[in-house]
């Protein structure tokens, strides 16, 4: 390691509370000229070793920091290390929820910056998103390997954030066997198809379990709307809480197939599941035309922010997809409404939906709080690591 990043005056308080990120403009000078990925240390303003980063040239945020330990090397033995930190944090919540699909690496908050795997059955699934997680991904690779010998790895590197980096979309078999069309998972006692090459992220929302399992406490004998459902699995969770019926609603009718085929995978009863494949704007507003009412509903809608400036218009979204979901409430009834805009702070959402009550002249009543799973967990020195909110609401 022959480059050394020089931090602007002041600028190393952020790292002083273990923040993993350093911005272009807080860098004050380099020593040595790093390439993409390579390996850099941080000093302060007076030449003081403060950390040891990957480097980013293409990025605003222009390295990411591997460790605060001078003695540590970036090598196999240090992400094998954080792998078996990661796996051992995670145990309880694997035992509890009886789990085979979990997220086993959280980008920063495992402090392997840039790196998300989630593991489905005999798969781990990695997606490898800054330029010094593609520059060790050998290594990462093989700290799994030694982690979980008997499982095939996968990469599902294809998204827009890696041209930030200066990387090129990709995917791909890292390790052993191309996976199947679908491999199914457990979680909470409940069976689910993943397609792991072409679903939404790695091919799965893991992070929703335990919000689908507070689902299940306000379906009994209840008409349930299930908007933006993908595979629908809040459903599978209103069927087995004995709902009288369940609408799931998305878009994509492959999503919606695998919907109704996780249905039979459970033995669940499929007289008692509709499937919608409509826009969930239109739907709701077709609903509320004909005075059709449901009395539970879950709006989990996609990301509507990815940065700042599109934040107010992804209040406004927010803001009349409740507004719509109230008016077709049954009095009384109960909404689990979420945001996943790791932009949307979680006062400024319950704002929103409050705002969205008022226009829709409800009342609403913020019952419980809902965030990520346990295996989605927020390290300290990472509060970026919280993007997922719910709330469950009483609407009169």
């Amino acid at each position: 390691m022959s480059s050394i990043l020089f931090l602007q005056a002041g600028r190393e308080k952020s790292l002083k509370r273990k923040h993993p990120w350093i911005f272009s403009k807080g860098i004050k000078k380099i020593k040595g000229k790093p390439g993409l990925g390579d390996t850099v240390e941080i000093q302060d303003s007076n030449g003081n070793y403060l950390a040891t980063a990957a480097y980013s040239p293409h990025s605003q945020i222009r390295a990411r920091i591997w460790t605060f330990d001078k003695n540590e090397t970036i090598d196999q033995a240090f992400f094998e290390k954080r792998i078996r930190r990661a796996l051992f944090a995670r145990e309880d919540a694997i035992k509890q929820g009886g789990l085979t699909g979990f997220r086993l690496i959280a980008a920063e908050s495992d402090s392997i910056p840039g790196v998300t795997i989630d593991k489905f059955d005999n798969y781990l699934v990695g997606q490898f998103l800054s330029a010094g997680a593609e520059r060790h991904k050998g290594d990462i690779v093989q700290a799994l390997r030694n982690v979980f010998p008997d499982c095939n790895i996968y990469e599902r590197s294809d998204v827009e954030v890696r041209k930030k980096e200066g990387l090129e979309p990709i995917t791909g078999v890292l390790w052993g066997v191309e996976p199947p069309e679908v491999v199914v998972i457990e979680e909470n006692g409940l069976k689910i198809e993943v397609n792991i090459k072409s679903g939404h992220k790695t091919g799965f929302y893991l992070d929703q379990r335990d919000s689908r399992a507070a689902l299940e406490r306000f379906v009994k004998d209840k008409t349930v709307l299930n908007c933006f459902c993908y595979t629908g699995t809040f459903g599978l969770y209103a069927l087995r809480g004995g709902c009288e019926s369940v609408t799931n609603v998305d878009v994509s009718q492959p999503a919606l197939d695998t919907a109704k085929r996780n249905v039979e995978l459970n033995e669940l009863d499929l007289n008692k599941a509709n499937f919608e494949k409509q826009d969930v704007f239109k739907l709701l507003r077709q609903y509320r035309d004909e005075g059709k009412k449901f009395d539970t509903i879950v709006m989990d809608p996609p990301k509507f922010a990815d940065n700042k400036a599109q934040l107010t218009g992804a209040c406004r979204g927010y803001k009349d997809i409740n507004m719509i979901a109230m008016q077709i409430l049954k009095p009384g009834g109960t909404l689990l409404t979420f945001s996943c805009s790791g932009l949307m702070e979680q006062n400024l959402f319950q704002k929103v939906v409050a705002d969205a009550a008022l226009d829709a002249n409800r009342d609403v009543l913020f019952m419980e709080r809902l965030n990520q799973a346990a295996d989605h967990p927020i390290a300290g020195f990472y509060p970026e690591g919280f993007y997922l909110k719910g709330l469950i609401c009483k609407v009169f």
